[in-house]
């Protein structure tokens, strides 16, 4: 605990944005076998600094492997000191692999995933001819030659208002699995192609099918006009192979109405 920065005042309630490399943790959020999560580290390092429980909520539950430059987490806290103060003291604390680029504070009601509008996503194809050796660890390796004209004709069937039953990897799924794509952008260099998703939510490993069905397109093994008919067969076993999860990026949580762009 670090003396000095609490006192007998209402708890306030902190905003803060984490990159991390979720190469060695078993996901996001905790759970009961193991405390090797990002949401465990996070939280024991809160209670060193304030000597009490401190609960973090995070807009998004990242897969384990899956990383993120612009995951939004909240928490409650008795702090005194400025938000800077707390922002130093916390990332003092870190492991190398985790980072917090900056902190505020915000209304009691603000709550990290409740009150997102929008997400960014993005997900990296190596398509070089030799072995990505330093960017393993970030993206997923085909070989094959990508037609990248029919992923984008594929894509732009699944942009806008759908039920995406087909690419929801929980089969016991209760709640509705419509959600609202706004737009999946493109960006190809010579060696990497990185697929943009932007979204008002987006269901369990949904973009990693998402991206595993537009890898096949991109392939040969599944047709462009196919995509239409896989939203409507609401079957997950119609969609392609779920990507791995080391080429995915939680990039960016938009909390008003999406118009396109960054909120950075």
């Amino acid at each position: 605990m670090i003396s000095g920065y609490f006192g007998k005042e209402k708890k306030m309630n902190y905003k803060m944005i984490l990159q991390y490399d979720g190469t060695r943790y078993n996901g996001w959020q905790k759970q009961g076998n193991t405390e090797n999560t990002i949401q465990e580290k996070l939280e024991r390092i809160l209670q060193e600094i304030s000597g009490a429980e401190t609960e973090v909520f995070g807009s998004g539950r990242t897969d384990a492997g899956t990383h993120a430059t612009g995951q939004v987490m909240n928490f409650h806290i008795n702090w005194n000191g400025t938000a800077e103060q707390l922002l130093d003291a916390f990332n003092a604390k870190l492991p190398e692999d985790i980072a917090a680029l900056s902190i505020a504070e915000m209304p009691p009601r603000f709550h990290s995933r409740l009150s997102a509008k929008a997400k960014h996503y993005s997900y990296s194809i190596w398509i070089g001819k030799h072995s990505p050796v330093f960017e393993r660890k970030y993206t997923f390796r085909c070989t094959e030659t990508l037609d990248v004209q029919a992923m984008r004709q594929a894509a732009a069937a699944f942009i806008g208002t759908h039920d995406f039953k087909s690419f929801c990897a929980n089969k016991r799924m209760k709640k509705s699995t419509v959600r609202t794509i706004y737009d999946i952008v493109f960006e190809e260099t010579e060696d990497k192609l990185t697929l943009h998703f932007y979204g008002n939510g987006f269901l369990y490993q949904m973009v990693r099918i998402l991206t595993g069905t537009l890898i096949e397109v991109g392939e040969g093994k599944k047709n462009a006009d196919e995509a239409e008919r896989i939203l409507l067969a609401k079957s997950r076993e119609q969609a392609g192979f779920t990507a791995p999860s080391r080429g995915l990026f939680l990039c960016e949580v938009f909390y008003e109405v999406w118009k396109g762009g960054s909120e950075a």
